[in-house]
């Protein structure tokens, strides 16, 4: 594969995280749509460390924004189950109650 086809597949992951993030407003849908976003960011960085210099930066990047994810997909939940035992719904829309 060359480094074409990597930045294709990721604009169709990027695309289809924007496109999950605007229409959707489950919360956990929306959640799904970010990580969707970041995994093609995952993957461009990726990608161009081994087609580049060859170097691992991109990669060490790479796992670093994995674990900033997995940190921000458990306050994320907490905050989703927050809004779920107060107003007994994950839309976004009512979630004006944390506010504070």
């Amino acid at each position: 594969m060359t480094l074409q086809h990597y930045l294709l597949v990721s604009a169709a992951l990027f695309a289809l995280g924007v496109l999950g993030l605007l229409t959707r407003r489950n919360a956990v849908n929306v959640l799904m749509g970010i990580e969707l976003i970041l995994n093609s960011a995952n993957l461009n960085l990726v990608a161009f460390s081994r087609y580049g210099t060859g170097n691992l930066e991109g990669q060490l990047f790479a796992v670093f924004v994995v674990v900033i994810a997995a940190a921000e997909v458990a306050v994320a939940l907490a905050i989703v189950l927050t809004l779920y035992r107060l107003r007994r719904t994950p839309n976004l829309d009512e979630a004006d109650i944390l506010k504070g």
